[in-house]
Order: C-alpha cells, then sequence, then structure tokens
C-alpha cells in the first residue's frame, strides 16, 4: 500500500473534481491518500518527504500564472530536498488564454528543476471535466501507481 499526498488549489471547483477523482480511484486501490488543500491547509514543504508521490493540482489564473495561495509552497519547493521524489501535476485551465494551464506547467519545471521525477504527461483540463477527463484522471493515478511499484522493484521509473 503506497502513501500518497493529493495537494491542491480549486478556484472554480473544477481542479477539485478532477482530486477528487484521482483519490477516489487510488482509495478503491486500497491506497492511502492524505488530501490538502492550499486554501485552507497549513504545507510544510518537509512534509513532502514523507509520501511515496504526491500529486499536485492548481488552477492557473489570468494569462498563465500560479493562483496567489499557490505561490508560497512553489517558492518554498527549494528549501527542502525532493530529488528522486515523484509528483503528478494537473489542474484545470481555460483554453481562451493565449496561455493554456500555465500554472501546471510553472508547478512542473520547478518541481523538475528542484530534481523530483514527474509523471511523463501533465494533465490539463478545459475547464469542468467531463467523463473523459475523469478517466483521464484515473489514468493519471494508474501512471503513479505504477511508478511506484516500479520503484519499489528497484527498477527505474518509467
Amino acid at each position: 500500500m503506497a502513501k500518497l499526498l493529493m495537494l491542491y488549489a480549486s478556484g472554480t471547483g473544477n481542479t477539485e473534481l478532477m482530486a477528487e477523482a484521482m483519490v477516489a480511484y487510488l482509495e478503491d486501490k486500497n491506497h492511502e491518500v492524505v488530501t490538502k488543500t492550499f486554501d485552507f491547509d497549513p504545507i510544510d514543504v518537509e512534509e513532502l518527504l514523507e509520501y511515496d508521490a504526491i500529486l499536485i493540482g492548481t488552477h492557473t489564473w489570468d494569462d498563465g500564472d500560479l493562483p496567489y495561495e499557490v505561490e508560497d509552497f512553489y517558492e518554498e519547493i527549494d528549501d527542502v530536498n525532493i530529488t528522486g521524489k515523484l509528483f503528478g501535476v494537473f489542474g484545470s485551465a481555460d483554453s481562451f488564454y493565449d496561455t493554456y494551464g500555465g500554472a501546471v506547467n510553472l508547478m512542473a519545471d520547478r518541481l523538475s528543476k528542484a530534481g523530483a521525477v514527474l509523471v511523463p504527461e501533465q494533465l490539463k483540463v478545459d475547464l469542468e471535466p467531463d467523463r473523459v477527463d475523469i478517466e483521464r484522471c484515473e489514468q493519471m493515478a494508474d501512471t503513479v501507481l505504477v511508478m511506484i511499484d516500479e520503484k519499489m522493484k528497484g527498477n527505474v521509473y518509467l
């Protein structure tokens, strides 16, 4: 059984729906998932080291920016050694803007530069997730589980 952290910010509830779909999938597979929101829960970056994997969801603010409530965490990533730690990054966005899902890209880039191992594809959903998007969320959660399993077997991440 893996221990995972689901950490997200959701302005309209769309990223929250994505997070809930992943949590339900992971818990259905009998994994422990701790859920925190950037809005309401204290986040200590040292805590990231306690988990087998961390899923970070963020909506994109305005034209590609991180939401205000995510900025402190984003800056504090460099305060902890996350080299080799597994992360998946996802979020809702609005294709109306020139920079689609920019906050997802910013977070993934920051984690990668800090040495994290990322799920190969960041997941972006245009506004509210539909049935197909929820399936994509479940696929991302499944990829995380496969990567955890490979690491536990001593294999290199896929």
